[in-house]
């Protein structure tokens, strides 16, 4: 019994180990104290803290430093061979020298073969970096998007706090229609319960705002409650390239494709190179040899070459010149995809201007003046609190649709941006509201 106790004690000992080991960083990152001295976050903002945080892009670049470290290694020669025997018995015999020999030797390849492998690692040591470069675009989309689901949320609790106030003052007018006998007690009853709709709104959103912290703390590598500064605002709204234009910033920038083109670059030199191995290394030796009596005999110097077998160097080259047709391939099946999603992404961006603007110029304007004429119909007697309220729901979920369309082209420009490579705010505006 004192046993089974001591075991699950031990147990018990183990799990809060673990539960202290895999709780550490982040109690380590919580000692920071990164946004304590802002009173507003702004997208650009949290995208340079996720940037910062995140442990992929660290790990990531210490492997393209490794992939830099090949290129020496692949240009250099190989190591120099020395040797040295004896003839043990010679030692101290008359009338005979000690017998040694000493030999040094040195490996030259094919001209062009210490080429092709620097070419072969520097190529593959681009395609690490791109590989960085990736990383930080689809988070840099990842952050963007959780910030515009950031300000939406922020967005819809202050709508809802100002339907809220407006309610309030519509079953102040009820109420006092009420007590004039110009009313019904119905239409107060009917505020009270829109009244107590929007309080159950504000905790459902308050709900939605806890998620998106905690996923945006996620991004951060914080806890999922640590506090986060109110939203300031999303970027401004800016006129877009053109679809060629985009398109072209795609094959330049995108970082798949160009890691593609990395290895594809490799994949051509892996060829060449499988050609010169067919042609012999030299090897270039010298020595000192005293078993030879005669002292001319005794230094010589040579060189050795070996002979390549060409049927595995045959197989060698198809293989290479096979990797480099399935990399070409995949190249030519990425520039297709690509200009495929530039297209799309485009569209969707279109798509959510236009509906912005719409809500923006036409809808929200034409909800406000429906709310006025409605609260004067029903102030002059002439109009019913149903239609007030309907002309009130009208107007929160307008406003709720104008600041949807605005988080959604932001969501969508992120993602364009990834695809085109690089953010287009840095490129044609860069200032935030």
């Amino acid at each position: 019994m004192h046993n089974k106790k001591n075991c699950r004690r031990s147990r018990f000992g183990v799990v809060l180990l673990g539960l202290a080991v895999v709780c550490q960083p982040l109690m380590a990152v919580e000692a920071d104290s990164a946004f304590a001295n802002e009173s507003s976050l702004t997208s650009s903002r949290l995208v340079e803290a996720v940037l910062v945080r995140n442990p992929d892009i660290p790990s990531m670049a210490a492997t393209w430093e490794a992939a830099k470290t090949r290129i020496e290694q692949a240009k250099s020669l190989d190591d120099p061979m020395l040797s040295y025997s004896i003839a043990p018995q010679s030692a101290g015999a008359d009338g005979m020298d000690f017998g040694q020999k000493l030999s040094l030797s040195q490996r030259l390849p094919w001209p062009g073969k210490r080429d092709l492998r620097g070419d072969i690692a520097r190529f593959d040591s681009d395609a690490a970096f791109v590989g960085i470069e990736q990383a930080r675009l689809k988070l840099t989309e990842t952050a963007k998007a959780a910030y515009a689901d950031w300000y939406f949320v922020h967005a819809a609790i202050r709508i809802n706090g100002i339907n809220k106030s407006l309610l309030q003052e519509f079953q102040n007018i009820a109420e006092i229609k009420y007590s004039a006998g110009r009313a019904s007690r119905q239409d107060a009853l009917r505020a009270e319960v829109e009244q107590v709709l929007l309080e159950h709104r504000d905790i459902v959103l308050e709900r939605h705002r806890r998620d998106v912290l905690a996923d945006i703390n996620t991004l951060l590598q914080r806890l999922p409650d640590r506090p986060l500064p109110l939203p300031a605002g999303l970027p401004e709204i800016i006129p877009l390239p053109t679809v060629e234009r985009l398109r072209e910033l795609a094959l330049e920038h995108h970082p798949e494709l160009r890691a593609l083109m990395a290895r594809t670059e490799a994949s051509h030199h892996r060829e060449r190179l499988a050609v010169r191995n067919a042609y012999p290394d030299i090897t270039l030796n010298a020595g000192y040899n005293t078993f030879w009596n005669q002292h001319e005999k005794r230094l010589t110097v040579g060189a050795s070459i070996n002979i390549p077998l060409q049927g595995k160097r045959h197989a060698a080259k198809d293989e290479a010149r096979a990797m480099t047709l399935r990399l070409d391939l995949q190249q030519q099946a990425k520039v297709s995809q690509l200009m495929g999603d530039v297209q799309r992404a485009v569209e969707k961006v279109r798509e959510s201007e236009h509906v912005l603007s719409l809500y923006q110029n036409r809808l929200l304007p034409l909800a406000e003046e429906n709310l006025q004429a409605a609260q004067s119909d029903y102030e002059a007697g002439s109009g019913n609190f149903l239609d007030l309220i309907s002309a009130e729901k009208n107007l929160m979920q307008t406003r709720l649709q104008r600041e949807q369309a605005l988080a959604d082209y932001h969501r969508r420009l992120a993602a364009l941006e990834h695809i085109v490579g690089g953010t287009l705010l840095a490129r044609f505006g860069s200032n935030e509201s």
